[in-house]
């Protein structure tokens, strides 16, 4: 499973014209689930979201976590962050896991954040237009695969 993390501060996603996202400040979040996923994956990279201190403190440094900034979030589905581009110019999208697999973490993603923040979402598997200002800019990649 991979998170790819943007600390922002605000962000939305659009669906055929309509605006069915939005956030202020917190975290823009695509989330990429491979084929061996399951719901134990999900919950490490949800306490390891959930816990970052990225955020500026009065001090300028980053020490701060989403709850002390009273941050949102918003979390998309990304099968994309599985692109195998070793071969030639056409990417493979393997090790992504099928889209029931996918849809079933990323709802439970969804229902676990909702539990302790703001949680907005784009729609699984439609085409969808995100829009974000990255605050920094500040972007972090948790991969399941390297924790």
């Amino acid at each position: 499973m991979k998170f790819v993390i943007q600390r922002v501060t605000h962000a939305s996603v659009t669906v055929d014209g309509e605006t069915v996202g939005s956030i202020g400040k917190g975290f823009m979040v695509l989330i990429g689930v491979a084929g061996d996923d399951t719901r134990e994956t999900a919950d490490k990279l949800m306490h390891k979201l959930l816990g970052l201190r990225i955020f500026d403190d009065e001090n300028g440094k980053t020490n701060l976590s989403l709850s002390d900034v009273n941050g949102e979030l918003l979390l998309i589905s990304q099968f994309t962050l599985y692109a195998d581009c070793k071969h030639g110019f056409r990417p493979s999208f393997i090790k992504a896991g099928s889209p029931a697999l996918a849809n079933e973490l990323y709802e439970y993603i969804v229902s676990e954040c909702s539990k302790h923040f703001h949680t907005e979402k784009g729609i699984f598997g439609a085409d969808m237009k995100v829009e974000l200002l990255n605050d920094g800019p500040f972007t972090i990649i948790l991969d399941s695969e390297q924790m």
